[in-house]
């Protein structure tokens, strides 16, 4: 079983097909296909259901290939830890952060990382709040950016609270909900994220507390498209007040009792890589 075989697996079950994966490793589709298969005959078992239209993971293939990012990233790790021995820091810094994030400028920090540490490869997506923490917990992401409710626990993680603050509606200018109170807002239509993601909690937790419920008709998965859909007045959303201040064409609205939340930096309980180390110090997070 060699590195390579695991990375091309990986490959095909993130990108759902042979092509797009022989793509993202640079080789030819042959060559992946070829590899993959003397994997499964070493393994004795098939890792993916192939048919004319998808590809999809067998039972084999869904247990194989957590292990098989664990592997790969622990030799990404070996390397980087070797680099950082020396006095060089390499490797990767794969972050991830919600769509929402306010404590620090990420795009300034990770920026001012790259001028100190241009050996280092770093990527950045948004995700929701479960799936981002999930991934640190799996080593796909070495640190995220994260929204919880202040009572929320994170499991196999190590994390900092960096803010704390409170979510607002937000209207058009001249909604008839400016300067109303908060038990107007139950007769509303909502503009939310996705449901059972951490700011969907966030926003069931404040009507829960005013004995309200409310009506959902719009799941986004963004707060630029949650905006977006405000903006067109189809609804009526929530936010963190610090990102409702900068969200240009909308009216905030402050609600009683607002809903809390908080704002944390998080990475892997297993000890962070040397760049993830001096990302977060740089962010003045101690990870000793």
């Amino acid at each position: 079983m060699e590195l390579q075989q695991m990375r091309y697996v990986v490959a095909v079950a993130e990108t759902g097909g042979f092509t797009r994966a022989a793509e993202r490793c640079h080789v030819v589709q042959s060559a992946l296909s070829h590899q993959i298969a003397r994997l499964e005959k070493e393994l004795g078992a098939r890792l993916f259901d192939r048919t004319s239209r998808n590809v999809r993971l067998t039972t084999a293939g869904e247990a194989f290939v957590p292990v098989a990012r664990q592997a790969l990233e622990a030799a990404e790790r070996a390397r980087a830890e070797v680099a950082a021995a020396t006095g060089e820091l390499r490797g990767r810094l794969a972050v991830g952060a919600i769509s929402t994030v306010a404590a620090v400028d990420l795009a300034r920090e990770l920026g001012e990382f790259r001028r100190r540490f241009p050996q280092v490869r770093i990527s950045l997506q948004t995700e929701m709040s479960d799936r981002l923490i999930e991934q640190v917990r799996q080593g796909v992401l070495d640190v995220a950016f994260v929204g919880l409710v202040p009572a929320a626990r994170t499991v196999g993680v190590r994390e900092k609270e960096l803010a704390r603050g409170e979510l607002v509606a937000v209207v058009p200018p001249g909604h008839a909900l400016a300067g109303r109170r908060w038990t107007t807002l139950a007769r509303e239509t909502f503009i939310d994220f996705t449901a059972g993601s951490a700011a969907s909690r966030q926003r069931d937790d404040a009507f829960r507390a005013a004995g309200l419920t409310a009506e959902v008709a719009f799941e986004v998965t963004t707060v630029e498209f949650l905006a977006k859909l405000v903006r067109a007045g189809l609804g009526v959303g929530m936010v963190p007040e610090a990102v409702a201040s900068e969200l240009s064409g909308l009216h905030i609205v402050r609600v009683r009792p607002a809903p809390e939340r908080t704002e944390r930096v998080v990475w892997s309980g297993l000890g962070p890589s040397p760049a993830a180390v001096a990302f977060l110090s740089g962010l003045g997070v101690d990870t000793a």
